[in-house]
Formats: C-alpha cells, structure tokens, sequence
C-alpha cells in the first residue's frame, strides 16, 4: 500500500532530507476481473464509502470507479461549509452524525483534512423568521445538538461590519452553531482516498462505467472505459449523474440535476471569521485559509449537467453579497465554477437499495453534500455490508415519495429546484 504515517517525526525526518522519501498518498491502481462491491463515484461519499467499508465491515475486496480524476466533481467544486442545524427529525440526527465524524476525521484519517470550527450564524431579519429560527434551535437541541438565537446585539459584536439598518433587510439577530465551520473540500477527497488504499480499496481513475450486466434480474458487474469488471454488489454514489447512470439499470429515479455555482475573490487581510448566511436572500460566505472570500447562492434554474453557469446568477449572488456586507464590492472576483447537484423531490437525501437487484443508491443530496461526507459513506457502507439502513438513514427510503413520507426541509413542496 501506498502512503507512509504522517506524523511530526515524519515531517522533520523529510525535512532533513529535501522531501525526497514521500511516495504517492494511493496506488494508482489497475482493474481487477472481480470483486466483492463496486462503488461507482470516485468523489466524497465513494470513498468514504469505501473507506468505512474497508474499516468496519471488511474483509471484502473493494474497487472505487472514477471517470475522471480523485477530486474532480462536486467534492472540489463547493464552499466548503459543513454544519448540523436542520429542523427535521428525518435529517437532525444524521447531520449530527456527520458532525462527530468530521470532529474526528483527522486523527482517524491521519490527513490534516483543515477542519475548522469556526461557527455558522444564519442571520434573520423580521420577528416571523426569528421564531422560525427558534423553532429550528429548539429542534437542534432536542436531538443534543449545540444552538443559540442572538439578538441583534449580539450578532453585532461578533460581526460587525454587516449592514444592519438596510431599509429593505434589517439584521435582527441569527441563529449560531458554534461547531460548525468549515473543512478543506479536496484535502477530504485526497484523505479517504489515503485511507481507503492503505486498507487495500482499488481506487481506479479514468474509468467510466459504460453499462450493467445482468444475470438473472441481478446486477453482477459493470462495463466499464477499462473492460468489465465483476461485482457481488454495485454502488451508486455519482451525485449530478445520477439519473443518467441509474437509466443504464433502467432504473428511473425522483431527481433533477441542477448547476450550482460557486465564487471565490482575490486573498484579503482576515476579515470573516466564520460562515455568515443572509436570511433575506440565499447568499453564504466565509474566507478560505488563503485569504479569499468564498461564497455562493441559488441554483441556476434550468436542468443541466455542465459544470458552469449563467451570469445572472453571478448579478443575483452579488448584489445579495452587497446587500449584506457592502465593503465587499470592491473585492475584485478571481473565479467561479459549478457543480453539479442531484436536487431530490423533496430536498434530502436517498441513501437506499433499488428495485434492481444488487445495485445500491446513494444520491439526491441538493445543496447539502459535502456536509454529509462522513455520514453519507458511514451509513452507506452499513447498507451494503447488512442490506439494511443505518438507524439514522432509515428515512432517506426510495420509496418514500409513493408512501408519503417525503422530508421537505425547506417546505417547499415537489419542487426540486426550490430545495
């Protein structure tokens, strides 16, 4: 296996020596004939499928499919933030899940991943949308997870450089979780990809999977870019490509794909100490160990699988950064990207077998995917090691859609782009 143990010693040792004894943090390696579970998705929750895989339910020989390169899809391409506080049942516990995980990511990975818990604060700006926060801080609570409504006071001393008295948008207070933050989005990719290979997982790159083959009903192997490869079960985690690849299982799944940008603007002095939401509009922010303000908004509108955008969304997602904290227009923008996001009918999250047999899901995480990383590998490993869903996953069926079951976080309805 690749990949020595990090550690202070290890460092100091390769300082001495020009840092010419570090190998490559994974095998590159080739496709086998067979093996016990196929994952397809070399992002985020893939290998930390994998890894979990490996870790608690092994030994099995596992193989990661990526058609591209480890960390080029969606789990390079966000802001970053992760955080616990929602409101519903369905969702509170798994988030807290993911949560813990993230709290000790790093010392179980061994890869400094940059976890940083720094705060989120969602500011809100009328008495109905206070009491709507207090009902989510009490939720949160509940369920052992950390919530403090502040009033404008309050958010003021910790922030003060918003803009308070906006005519149209007047900051009232905000609801923060302390343990929330921020975490290096491609350190997390490269570190359970270290993890998974140190545990003997296959990560394979530039291999895409063409089809399935079946025997009997059953799924048992994909057809891939690098020739077939037999699988006793086969994993879905492909994110924005989901419905796409479900379709090669002639599998028609509830969600629509989405672009979602993301921005980042020139390094400036530290300014935003932790993640900042604008309650009067969807606008997040917070400022990157490298001195850049990153920030995002609302989806683009339209179904697409590209990775970029359209300018209105950039004007949109400005002029609510300007509204908010006005100083930042004359930060000059250095670049912006999208992902693409599997929006579910509801909002959350599937994580569930399907009606073909030996082909597992793992999709429709809309805005909240990289939050739920640990988790999502965490629960998703249990569900293909046991055929059976992890205790805080149970809702996140498939089927919940045609049993009237849905999780509508945001109460929006059968809307995916409004989620």
């Amino acid at each position: 296996m690749s990949g020595a143990h990090y550690s202070i010693f290890s460092v100091l040792r390769e300082a001495l020596r020009g840092h010419t004894g570090w190998g490559p943090a994974w095998r590159d390696a080739a496709p086998k004939s067979d093996y016990d579970v196929v994952i397809v998705g070399g992002g985020g929750h893939g290998l930390a499928t994998a890894y979990y895989l490996a870790k608690n339910h092994g030994p099995l020989k596992i193989a990661v499919l990526e058609k591209g390169w480890i960390g080029g899809g969606n789990v390079g391409r966000n802001t970053t933030i992760v955080r616990s506080n929602y409101l519903l049942p369905g969702n509170i516990p798994f988030y807290e899940l993911s949560m813990k995980l993230w709290e000790g990511l790093e010392q179980d990975l061994n890869y400094n991943a940059m976890v940083s818990q720094r705060g989120v604060l969602n500011l809100y700006h009328s008495d109905a949308q206070r009491d709507a926060f207090a009902r989510r801080g009490n939720a949160m609570r509940l369920h052992g997870v950390d919530a403090e409504l502040l009033d404008q006071a309050a958010v003021r001393k910790m922030v003060p450089f918003l803009n308070f008295e906006n005519g149209r948008f007047p900051i009232h207070g905000g609801l923060l979780q302390r343990r929330g933050g921020t975490v290096r989005h491609d350190a997390v990719a490269w570190g359970y990809a270290r993890a998974a290979d140190k545990l003997g997982v296959d990560i394979i790159q530039n291999c895409e999977v063409k089809g399935f083959k079946r025997e009997n009903g059953r799924i048992v192997g994909v057809e891939t870019s690098r020739g077939y490869i037999g699988a006793k079960k086969v994993a879905m985690a492909v994110a924005g490509s989901s419905s796409r690849v479900a379709a090669m299982a002639d599998l028609r799944l509830p969600i629509e794909s989405h672009v979602l940008q993301a921005f980042v603007t020139e390094s400036i002095k530290p300014f935003i100490d932790g993640v900042v939401t604008f309650g009067a509009g969807h606008f997040y922010i917070s400022q990157s160990d490298k001195g850049g303000l990153v920030f995002g908004g609302d989806l683009d509108g339209y179904n697409s699988y590209a990775q970029r955008g359209n300018l209105p969304v950039v004007e949109d997602v400005c002029e609510g950064g300007m509204a908010l904290m006005p100083r930042i227009g004359r930060v000059r923008l250095l670049r912006h990207w999208g992902g693409i996001m599997d929006m579910s009918m509801d909002g959350s999250p599937i994580i569930d077998t399907t009606p073909v047999p030996g082909l597992y899901l793992n999709a429709g995480w809309c805005y909240g995917g990289f939050k739920a990383t640990p988790a999502s590998g965490f629960c998703f490993a249990h569900l293909i090691a046991r055929d059976e869903p992890h205790e805080v996953a149970r809702a996140y069926r498939l089927d919940r859609f045609a049993t009237g079951h849905a999780i509508d976080e945001k109460g929006m309805g059968p809307h995916p782009n409004l989620h």
